[in-house]
């Protein structure tokens, strides 16, 4: 991930970044990425993009361990989020799924979070506090509400699953108000030039269509044409 790549990375959305992949894959079929419908904190912002520091939650009910396990544990968490170098992506699963009621993102995690230096959270889980979360930090999560809950940390630096979406510590996550990917580490050299190829390939057929004297036999045009470019 060269700095020049990451600051593209960040301006564009995440369909796009999905559409390069299979360009620098060669064929379609990618699946590496989230389903169903998620909300973002701020819609209009870019997109976050780092390596995956991991955690599950559930908040449900009570933890039945000591309190003492309990704290050690989110002190591992928080360590876990604060060390590391590059940028960071706060993925958390809610372990309690379509039922979770504990938001563990508001205004004082966000703070925290963006303190630490990672650049936003994805998580299935709950988010609140969405006038005071910290400026610059966003999270894409599976709801909104008002309550934490019971909400307590369950694992640290494991694989987690966000709506279908299986990420491990140190994958490269892209995310924005559309879900997120995992972009794998052997198309990172070719995503670049991939994203050009998108844009100039889509701009063929997206300048016809906005030419007023568009009709059907401009677009059997400019499709033909599109076809040629990408193949």
């Amino acid at each position: 991930m060269t700095p020049d790549l990451l600051d593209l990375l960040r301006k564009v959305d995440t369909p796009t970044v999905c559409n390069a992949i299979e360009i620098v894959q060669g064929r379609r079929g990618f699946d590496r990425f989230t389903r169903g419908t998620m909300l973002s904190s701020a819609p209009e912002a870019g997109a976050i993009v780092g390596r995956a520091r991991t955690a599950q939650i559930a908040a449900l009910a009570p933890s039945d361990e000591p309190a003492e396990t309990i704290r050690a544990r989110r002190m591992a968490y928080y360590r876990h989020m604060a060390e590391g170098d590059g940028p960071a992506v706060a993925v958390v699963e809610d372990l309690d799924g379509a039922d979770a009621i504990g938001a563990f993102w508001g205004e004082v995690n966000t703070w925290v979070h963006k303190a630490f230096g990672l650049s936003g959270t994805l998580t299935n889980g709950v988010m609140r506090d969405l006038g005071d979360l910290a400026p610059g930090y966003t999270v894409i999560a599976g709801s909104v509400g008002p309550s934490h809950g019971f909400v307590h940390v369950r694992s640290v630096a494991q694989p987690v699953t966000v709506f279908g979406l299986t990420v491990a510590p140190g994958d490269w996550v892209h995310a924005d108000r559309h879900g997120a990917v995992v972009i794998p580490d052997d198309v990172l050299p070719g995503l670049k030039d991939a994203i050009a190829t998108l844009w100039r390939t889509e701009a063929i057929v997206l300048d016809a269509a906005r030419d007023p004297q568009f009709d059907l036999a401009r677009f059997e045009k400019a499709w033909a044409a599109f076809e040629a470019a990408r193949t």
